[in-house]
C-alpha cells in the first residue's frame, strides 16, 4: 500500500525521480524510483535523515514548532522531505527542471494516507 502511494506521487509530479518512505533512524520502509533513474534512494534517505534529525532537534530547542518540511536544492535535484510523524518521513526527488511546487503539493496531499498506514 505504501508503494502505491509513493509511486503515485512520483509519477504524478513533473520531473519526479523517486521517493522513499523512511524512519528517522535510517531504516527504509518502501521506495519507488522511475525507470530512467539509477539513484540509490535508500542511501539518499539515510544521509538526509541525519541532517533532518538535527534540524528537528534545533526546532525543538528553539521552541519554533514541530518540523514539517525541509527542502534541499542541489545542482541536479530538489529533495523535498516531508515529516509524517515523529518517527517517519517521506522524501521526494525532483529534477531541477521539474515542478517543485507540484511535488510539495503531492506530498502534502498524500501525507494523511501515509500517516494512517503507519499507525
Amino acid at each position: 500500500m505504501f508503494r502505491e502511494i509513493i509511486e503515485n506521487i512520483v509519477t504524478s509530479c513533473s520531473g519526479g525521480v523517486g521517493a522513499v518512505l523512511m524512519g528517522y533512524d535510517g531504516i527504509g520502509i518502501d521506495q519507488f524510483t522511475s525507470d530512467d533513474n539509477s539513484l540509490d534512494l535508500n542511501l539518499v534517505g539515510i544521509e538526509y535523515s541525519n541532517v533532518t534529525k538535527e534540524i528537528r532537534n534545533a526546532a525543538d530547542i528553539l521552541s519554533v514548532g514541530t518540523l514539517q518540511e525541509v527542502s534541499i536544492k542541489t545542482e541536479h535535484y530538489y529533495v523535498i522531505i516531508h515529516s509524517l510523524t515523529t518517527e517517519y518521513f517521506v522524501a521526494l526527488m525532483v529534477k531541477r527542471d521539474g515542478n517543485y511546487g507540484q511535488g510539495r503539493y503531492l506530498l502534502m496531499r498524500e501525507a494523511p494516507a501515509l500517516r494512517q498506514l503507519l499507525v
